[in-house]
């Protein structure tokens, strides 16, 4: 985890061959929201795309680069004193060549919060 104590994994279920459901909390009071915004915190883009990679390689046991982003679409802010229990929906397919696509709907309660489909290349450690 790259940013310690951002968030936690509380449920992870496997939906089909390729799709799971996970449900994470965000520690509304980690330093990233003193700055993000000041009496108004606000989960940034950049946290959210780190926590998909981060699902991802647990996932698929592996360690990811990011290779391409796409439709990345920012639908609803997340404040996460209003809303920190966030459900990612994660479709994950592995080629032949070692890349991992994945596309991802993220909600809280029942608004979609985020949509983004990226595809990351597995590395040889």
């Amino acid at each position: 985890m790259v940013l310690k104590d951002f968030y936690k994994v509380l449920s992870e279920e496997k939906t089909t061959d390729s799709k799971y459901s996970i449900t994470i909390l965000v520690n509304e009071k980690h330093e990233i929201f003193k700055g993000h915004f000041p009496g108004n915190p606000i989960m940034p883009g950049v946290c959210m795309i780190q926590i998909i990679k981060e699902l991802t390689e647990k996932i698929t046991e592996s360690t990811l680069m990011i290779q391409t982003l796409a439709n990345v679409k920012f639908m609803a802010l997340i404040n996460p004193e209003n809303n920190p229990e966030l459900r990612l929906e994660l479709d994950i397919t592995t080629t032949e060549d070692n890349l991992v696509k994945v596309k991802n709907t993220t909600y809280f309660n029942e608004t979609v919060a985020l949509k983004l489909s990226n595809v990351y290349k597995k590395l040889e450690l």
